[in-house]
């Protein structure tokens, strides 16, 4: 499943109970279940990016390492430290998109 049908499942779902109880022949679409579309959709991007970043640090870390073992300790460290301010951030923006879905 790619990232695009990903997040289009994830604002399908959020804006299905609208869907299901419009009358045939209508397309309107309650603003309050529009929005909490939108935050299913973000929640979903945040933790895309998030993944992505988190891959990208441990990218660059075995590379460095392969470079330069003498410094893995160091290395392996930062890059710890690095990816959990990211899981942070990440964690962040779905707690907020979740709050907006259901709140």
């Amino acid at each position: 499943m790619s990232i695009k049908s990903t997040v289009l499942a994830l604002g399908t779902l959020a804006l299905f109970p609208a869907l299901a109880a419009a009358q045939p022949g209508t397309v309107e679409i309650p603003a309050d279940t529009l929005f909490k579309g939108v935050a299913a959709i973000g929640a979903g991007l945040a933790v895309i990016g998030g993944g992505i970043g988190i891959g990208l640090i441990g990218k660059g870390a075995v590379e460095s390492i392969a470079r330069q073992p003498e410094a893995g300790g160091a290395i392996g460290q930062n890059m710890i430290i690095a990816a959990a301010l990211i899981e942070g951030a990440t964690l962040f923006a779905v707690v907020v998109g979740l709050l907006t879905l259901f709140v």
